[in-house]
């Protein structure tokens, strides 16, 4: 297939590995005390593991799995709002197929609707729009979530539905900025990240420029990655280049799909419809400041938490969980107690493995079978052990 087969080319693979190898035995890291690089993006993470590219690392290297999949922030209370919101017989509430089993402390949006809620996913918020015009009796909510990814397609929807003068038609936003979470973790005294994989889609809106404080206030290399295998094991090579000579910047791998300047459009859409509201609350990483976004006051009527006032609290990650720490990079999923059996995609405990981004769901997918089939003959043969 044309412009994916030539980023899983082996040979070119094998040649990057080799380059990797060779350069990584000049790093001031160890096998003890891996150089971390942290991959931001869930779309990375799924690709490290079906890949399996940490496994061609070098022993010096290692990936920290980072909080760029917004279900997988999602605060359980923004949850128990959504499913107050979609209880109202009159609402039609939309959202991505992705959050529909998030659990909140009442349940989820799934079992919002296996009680009488009537909720629906859509593939865009234009499709929630369409939904709109065609039940002018209802209300027509869609939940907007996501980075700067999606914030241009939710703006560019609300701008047509006030061209429309749509009155049965709104947003339950919960669109947050990545930057500040960057550098909330970087301000983090026992998070240890020594170079930064960035996401390509986030960076296609934004540009390159949003990332500068990394290497300019934390001294911290990043590049900016493609998707394919080729594309990532070229980016980890340009981080490790970069430590070897001693320089600290952000540089674009991905320059076929991200510009410099990012998309100048989308970035003018989103500046009509949104505005920065201060700290808002990521799941298992608590308030952080300057995160939040909010619909600006020419939109405000456009807002479904004006329109329907939920009284949903925020509520406390529950402790047997140590999704805030995979998240932040300080344990692999595997490590968590309830991973493989308190929580497991069919019954998700922590939104981490609800997620198709999510590094616990990535880590089920690719590594749990793997895990399981070398366990199993261990186990067998103790259990023979034990009878003979």
């Amino acid at each position: 297939m044309r412009f994916v087969d030539e980023f899983r080319d082996p040979q070119l693979a094998k040649t990057l590995i080799e380059r990797l190898h060779q350069r990584a035995a000049l790093l001031p890291f160890s096998a003890e005390k891996p150089m971390q690089i942290m991959e931001v993006c869930g779309g990375h993470t799924h690709a490290i593991f079906k890949f399996g590219l940490d496994k061609l690392l070098p022993p010096q290297l290692e990936f920290i799995h980072g909080p760029g999949c917004p279900v997988c922030v999602l605060p359980m209370g923004r949850i128990d709002a959504c499913c107050e919101i979609a209880a109202h017989p009159d609402v039609i509430f939309c959202t991505f197929g992705d959050a529909l089993r998030v659990p909140g402390k009442q349940g989820s949006l799934l079992q919002a609707r296996e009680r009488g809620a009537d909720v629906r996913v859509v593939y865009s918020p234009l499709d929630a729009l369409k939904l709109a015009r065609e039940n002018p009796q209802r209300q027509v909510v869609f939940f907007a979530l996501g980075f700067e990814t999606t914030l241009p397609v939710t703006a560019v929807t609300l701008q047509q539905a006030r061209r429309e003068r749509m009155n049965n038609f709104s947003v339950f936003c919960q669109h947050i900025s990545l930057m500040p979470t960057l550098r909330s973790l970087l301000q983090q005294d026992d998070v240890r990240i020594d170079a930064f994989l960035a996401p390509g889609h986030v960076s296609m809106v934004t540009g390159t420029a949003p990332y500068h404080f990394i290497n300019e206030e934390f001294g911290k290399p990043l590049v900016i990655s493609g998707f394919e295998p080729l594309d990532m094991l070229q980016s980890v090579l340009m981080l490790v280049e970069q430590v070897c000579e001693a320089s600290c910047k952000t540089e674009n791998q991905y320059r076929r799909v991200v510009p410099e300047e990012g998309n100048l459009l989308a970035q003018s859409a989103m500046r009509e419809v949104f505005r920065l509201a201060g700290s808002s609350e990521w799941r298992g990483l608590g308030l952080i400041e300057e995160s939040g976004i909010s619909l600006t006051e020419t939109y405000a009527a456009f807002d479904a938490e004006l329109r329907f006032r939920p009284q949903a609290q925020s509520v406390a990650d529950d402790p047997r969980s140590r999704c805030g720490e995979v998240l932040t990079g300080r344990c692999k999923p595997h490590e968590c107690p309830l991973f493989g059996t308190g929580c497991t995609p069919h019954n998700a405990f922590g939104a981490l493995m609800v997620s198709s981004e999510g590094a616990c769901a990535a880590w089920y997918q690719y590594r749990h079978q793997e895990m399981e089939s070398v366990a199993q003959p261990q186990q067998k043969n103790e259990q023979q052990r034990m009878a003979g």
